[in-house]
């Protein structure tokens, strides 16, 4: 009977005690100051559409410049008017003060300028930059004209209009001769 009070004891003391008293959270830390439902916003730049974006919900936290989104799509529009880039993701997390945007699951990136298309699980979009990253190891596919490519360490410039990969690279060329399409599959190898 002893042992099962002193045990009950040290069982309610490791779940009672906390080692960060100096650390307090905030609610304005964690829960959003605003959250927004069924979102579409449009930008402009010298009176011409430039962004459109949609959400099925997008939060904003108090005296931060993040902004966390669900179920996007959004589209790009050069000066003329013209659709330069579309694109989609499951998840959003946007610094306007960094320019850093990171999507995640069922990515979708659709430049029309370039007739390429990206998919992935993971990426980040550094507007000052203009550069498309993805991590390490995450698997980035790659479609434009009759390439398709899947290769990890990604990354792209929206400036040189290049992208490399710094891991493994696979993927499948169609070329056509007179007679008939050939298939030529490009062997996984690393290429930086």
């Amino acid at each position: 009977m002893k042992n099962i009070l002193i045990l009950s004891f040290f069982i309610f003391l490791f779940f009672s005690c906390s080692v960060k008293y100096e650390e307090s959270v905030r609610a304005e830390d964690v829960v959003p100051e605003f959250t927004f439902t069924q979102v579409e916003l449009n930008r402009y730049e010298n009176n011409k559409l430039s962004v459109t974006f949609t959400a099925e919900e997008l939060e904003q936290y108090k005296n931060s410049s993040e902004s966390y989104a669900k179920s996007i799509e959004f589209s790009s529009y050069n000066k003329k008017g013209e659709l330069t880039t579309e694109g989609s993701c499951k998840l959003l997390a946007a610094n306007t003060d960094t320019e850093i945007y990171t999507l995640f699951d069922d990515i979708q990136v659709s430049s029309k300028e370039d007739n390429v298309k990206f998919y992935s699980d993971s990426l980040k979009w550094n507007a000052k930059r203009e550069q498309l990253t993805s991590g390490k190891s995450n698997t980035v596919k790659i479609e434009k004209d009759d390439a398709t490519l899947y290769g990890s360490g990604f990354s792209a410039s929206g400036v040189s209009k290049s992208f490399s990969f710094s891991g493994s690279v696979s993927g499948q060329i169609i070329t056509k001769d007179n007679s008939e399409n050939e298939t030529d599959d490009i062997a996984e190898e690393d290429y930086e």
